[in-house]
């Protein structure tokens, strides 16, 4: 290729790149009266289930999955890199809030941004090599980055209490995340959820969501476009690993009681996420609370009524929804329900 088609080439790419820039622009401006509604509804949802301890323990973690599976949408949906290490992140919020808190009475609020810190820059660090990975060999990297992680985490006693984990004493208080009533862990974990979709809304429409977008649809005309791939990844794995920590934080504090087994766990945290990000739409704003939405009630509810009376029914009968889901919604619930709105939209003209 001559010098004069790759000053042509790159001129074309600035161009496009501050079109799409403008464009971006006014799009968020249009999806913040969407993300103020939803947050609304969600909210009067917490208000109307105030009497009702169960239900609102379920919301509070359909909330927080919602707003993890977000998180994960950034690296995962817009960049196309599938990882299920996302639980590494998780416990390092949860564990540096825990030690923090227990050993130097830091609130919580302040060990956000230690917290987040820590889990990008171990993002960034653990993932510069794994990402000259592709495919399926990218996704065994990231499940053995789970597995090395839970080894480290069961025998570094001093920080994460080995195998009997950590416990965090009850001390109620807004400072200290820690609430008497249902309703105010419910709200601690929507706004989780409004951050978490603030922050994928404000990356979807800019230049760096773009190029996530053009990594994940062809990394090789990427790289010849001019784009840093391993610059892109990167940044979306640290802002991701970032948004996990957070909420492995507000967990934390949540539940106050916790173990290697269960933040690192690869089914519950690292495949959940990604498989409610993949119902629910991979790549686009709303899929992963969607998913969640769906996933997480139902979990709860096939535990209860039919785990009880037959030991794995619930997780045999979870995994043939996630089949078919994935068998005939191939865009997720979110494109499923643009594919019925079009139809509708038509029919009605």
């Amino acid at each position: 290729m001559s010098s004069l088609n790759i000053i042509e080439m790159s001129a074309v790419t600035d161009a496009k790149s501050r079109s799409d820039s403008a464009r971006g622009v006014r799009t968020i401006q249009h999806e913040v009266p969407i993300l103020a509604v939803i947050i609304g509804l969600l909210g009067a949802t917490i208000w109307l289930l105030s009497g009702n301890s169960f239900a609102l323990s379920v919301l509070s973690i359909t909330l927080l999955y919602a707003g993890l599976a977000t998180a994960w949408n950034i690296i995962g949906g817009l960049g196309g890199q599938f990882s299920i290490a996302h639980s590494v992140f998780f416990a390092l919020g949860a564990y540096v809030a825990g030690n923090l808190y227990i050993h130097w009475n830091v609130s919580p609020w302040i060990a956000i941004i230690p917290a987040a810190a820590l889990a990008a820059t171990v993002g960034g660090l653990v993932s510069w090599p794994v990402f000259r990975l592709r495919g399926p060999f990218f996704a065994i990297a990231t499940m053995a980055m789970t597995e090395v992680a839970l080894a480290i985490a069961m025998y570094a006693e001093p920080l994460t209490g080995g195998a009997q984990g950590l416990t965090v004493p009850w001390r109620s208080g807004l400072q200290n995340m820690i609430f008497l009533n249902k309703w105010a862990n419910a709200l601690l974990f929507l706004g989780y959820l409004a951050l978490t979709l603030g922050v994928m809304i404000a990356i979807a429409r800019s230049k760096l969501g773009y190029y996530l977008q053009a990594v994940r649809d062809n990394q090789d005309a990427a790289l010849a476009s001019g784009i840093d791939v391993l610059k892109v990844k990167l940044t979306g794995m640290a802002i991701s690993a970032a948004l996990t920590s957070v909420g492995g934080l507000a967990f934390m504090m949540y539940v106050r009681v916790v173990e290697p087994h269960g933040l690192l766990s690869l089914f519950d945290v690292g495949v959940k996420i990604a498989l409610i990000a993949l119902i629910g739409g991979l790549g686009t704003i709303y899929g992963p609370l969607l998913g969640a939405m769906l996933i997480i009630p139902l979990d709860y509810w096939l535990r209860a009524v039919i785990g009880s009376a037959v030991p794995g029914g619930g997780q045999i009968i979870l995994g043939l929804v996630l089949i078919l889901s994935a068998m005939f919604m191939k865009q997720g619930i979110n494109g499923a329900l643009k594919s019925v709105r079009s139809r509708l939209w038509r029919r009605s003209k």
